[in-house]
């Protein structure tokens, strides 16, 4: 049998977990998304590191979703919550308009 070269095995691609946005359905990697949590005492954070405790939903980055999502009470549903607490829906509304005003600006 001739010599042949080591086998090589082709490069593993790692894999990505993948996520979907609760208000446009579009589906990209977890940390493509924004993720948030509703916390052991009931209240919903934005969840930067995507890694806190607690039941999570993902946001894509688009502003109008964030909106959408807090007017549909899209949120409070995915999250297992009866309603959002006024100041955590301030929060989110707040996030939404930072996200616009960085979409403004590049």
């Amino acid at each position: 049998m001739p010599d042949q070269p080591p086998h090589k095995t082709p490069a593993q691609r790692r894999h990505v977990p993948q996520r979907t946005c609760i208000v446009c359905r579009v589906t990209d990697a977890k940390r493509a998304l924004i993720r948030l949590v509703r916390r052991a005492d009931g209240r919903v954070a934005v969840d930067p590191t995507g890694r806190q405790a607690g039941r999570g939903a993902y946001l894509c980055h688009s502003p109008a979703c964030w909106r959408q999502a807090i007017q549909r009470r899209s949120i409070g549903r995915a999250l297992r919550v009866d309603a959002l607490h006024p100041e955590d829906e301030a929060m989110l509304y707040a996030y939404a308009q930072h996200l616009e005003d960085s979409m403004a600006a590049e």
